[in-house]
C-alpha cells in the first residue's frame, strides 16, 4: 500500500463506488473517512502499526460509510489518525503528520487530522471522522473548515472502533455549508426542511475571554452578522461558568481539585472537563486494557502517556460522571430554551507549532478541554465555523444548539455563512 503524498493525507486510497447511478442527494461528491471506520475488507488501523498487525480485515462496512454511499458519494480513501484517537494536536510518530494546508507549520489537530486536511486541501468534498472530545471541532478550526459534531447517537457508530460509548459521536467536514448539510440529512436521514429562525444566540462572555484571538476578530465577527440577519435584539450575553456551577450540583466532587487556582480558567468549565475526561479514560480502559497490555504497542510520546494512565484508571466517581452528564444536559436546554444558540471559541487560540513541547502546550489544551467539553458532556450538537485568517493563522467560531436540533443547526450554518464569511472578510482587511 503506497502512501498517498497529498499532503500526507491518506493512509491508502481505494474506490468505493456509490450504491445506485441514479441522481441523489451526495451524486458528484467524493469523501475519504478516517481510518477508524470498517469497510469491507480492509483492515482498520486506528492510526497504530500494532493495531493493524494485530487485527484482520473488516468483514462490513460502518453504517455510516454505507449512508453516505447510498446517498451518492464516492468513497475515495481512509485517512491518517492520531494513535488510538487519544490526541486532539494531530501528530503521528508512524504514519507523518498530515499537512495542515493554512499553516503548514502548525498541527492540523487530531485526531481526525487527515480527513481535516483532506477537505482543506481540496482532495475531497466531504470526510467522516469521529469525535469523543474534540477530534472533528479541533481539527476542523485549524484548516479553516467547517466540521460538526451532532448530538450524541444522531448517527449510528457501529462499525467505528469505540473510544468512550457515552461519548463517541461520528462527525464530518465540509468545505461548503450546503454540503455539511446535505452530508448531516443523509447521515441522520433527515427530511428536508425550511430554516427556522433563532429565537436567541447566548455569547458566554467569560468562555471568550479564555480565547487569546481578539474579539473584533471572533465575536464581533459573529454578532454583526445576527444583527444583519436576524437583528440585535436575539443577541444575549451571559456568564456561563456561573451558571453551570449554579445548576450542576454533581460538579462540586470535581471543583476541588486544583480547578480555582488558575486565573486562566473557569472553575465549573474546567471541572465539566474532569467529569469528561475521566468517564473518557474510564470507557477507553473498558474497551482496549487488555489489548494494550497484550500487545504493549509503540507509541509516541503524547498518546503513550495517555493511553497508559486510562489504562490505570481507578473504577470510582464514574456515576457521578453520568449524574454531571444528566445534569449539564438540562442545564443548557433549559438556558437555550426552543431554536436557541450558544457561541463559543472551538478552541482557545492558534493552532499550536508541529512538535511543540507537550508540557508548553498544557495550558492551551486545559482550557480547549474546559470549552470542548460543554458539547461533549452535554450531548448537544456543536459546529466549528472558519472565520478568515489573522496573523496567517485560521480563526473559528463554534455554535451549539440542544440534542436532537441537528438539522436546526445545520440550517442555521447554511443561512449565516455567507454574511459570516463577508464579516470576516472586512474584519480580516481592517486588522491587517
Amino acid at each position: 500500500m503506497a502512501k498517498s503524498f497529498e499532503f500526507g493525507a491518506f493512509m491508502e486510497k481505494f474506490i468505493l463506488q456509490p450504491s445506485s447511478p441514479q441522481q441523489l442527494p451526495l451524486s458528484g461528491l467524493t469523501f475519504a473517512v478516517k481510518d477508524i471506520f470498517d469497510a469491507d475488507g480492509y483492515v482498520t488501523g486506528f492510526g497504530n502499526p500494532d493495531w493493524k498487525r494485530t487485527h484482520s480485515a473488516a468483514i462490513s462496512t460502518a453504517p455510516a460509510v454505507l449512508d453516505v454511499l447510498r446517498g451518492g458519494a464516492t468513497c475515495v480513501g481512509k485517512t491518517v489518525m492520531d494513535e488510538m484517537a487519544y490526541s486532539i494536536n494531530g501528530e503521528n510518530i508512524h504514519y507523518g503528520t498530515p499537512t495542515n494546508p493554512c499553516a503548514p507549520e502548525r498541527v492540523p489537530g487530531g485526531s481526525s487530522s487527515g480527513s481535516a486536511v483532506a477537505v482543506g486541501a481540496r482532495l475531497v468534498d466531504f470526510s467522516l471522522g469521529t469525535d469523543t472530545g474534540g477530534s472533528v471541532r479541533v481539527p476542523a478550526s485549524y484548516c479553516g473548515i467547517l466540521g460538526f459534531r451532532p448530538s450524541h447517537d444522531a448517527v449510528s457508530t457501529s462499525g467505528v472502533i469505540p473510544m468512550a460509548q457515552s461519548l463517541d459521536t461520528v462527525g464530518w467536514f465540509a468545505r461548503d455549508p450546503v454540503v455539511l448539510n446535505q452530508v448531516g440529512r443523509v447521515l441522520m436521514h433527515l427530511p428536508n426542511v425550511d430554516p427556522v429562525r433563532p429565537s436567541q444566540i447566548i455569547i458566554p462572555e467569560d468562555c471568550f475571554l479564555l480565547s487569546s484571538i481578539p474579539s473584533d476578530r471572533t465575536t464581533q465577527v459573529l454578532v454583526k452578522s445576527v444583527k444583519k440577519l436576524f437583528g440585535g435584539q436575539i443577541l444575549k450575553h451571559v456568564t456561563l461558568g456561573d451558571y453551570v456551577k449554579e445548576k450542576v450540583p454533581s460538579l462540586q466532587h470535581f471543583m476541588s481539585k486544583g480547578n480555582e487556582d488558575h486565573v486562566y480558567n473557569i472553575p465549573s468549565l474546567a471541572a465539566v472537563s474532569s467529569a469528561m475526561q475521566l468517564l473518557l479514560r474510564y470507557e477507553f480502559k473498558n474497551n482496549h486494557a487488555e489489548w494494550v497490555k497484550t500487545v504493549n504497542p509503540n507509541l509516541g510520546p503524547g498518546p503513550s502517556e495517555r493511553i497508559w494512565d486510562a489504562i490505570r484508571t481507578p473504577e470510582e466517581n464514574i456515576d457521578i460522571c453520568h449524574s454531571v452528564q444528566t445534569e449539564l444536559r438540562a442545564a443548557l436546554t433549559a438556558l437555550l430554551e426552543d431554536k436557541g444558540i450558544l457561541a463559543l471559541p472551538t478552541v482557545p487560540g492558534d493552532p499550536p507549532k508541529l512538535q511543540t513541547n507537550p508540557a508548553t502546550v498544557e495550558v492551551f489544551r486545559v482550557i480547549a478541554f474546559s470549552l470542548l467539553s460543554i458539547a461533549g458532556v452535554s450531548g448537544f450538537c456543536q459546529v466549528s465555523i472558519p472565520l478568515g485568517m489573522h496573523n496567517n493563522l485560521p480563526v473559528s467560531v463554534s455554535l451549539l444548539a440542544k440534542h436532537g436540533s441537528d438539522a436546526f443547526l445545520l440550517n442555521l450554518v447554511e443561512t449565516l455563512y455567507d454574511t459570516i464569511k463577508e464579516e470576516a472578510g472586512i474584519a480580516e482587511t481592517m486588522s491587517n
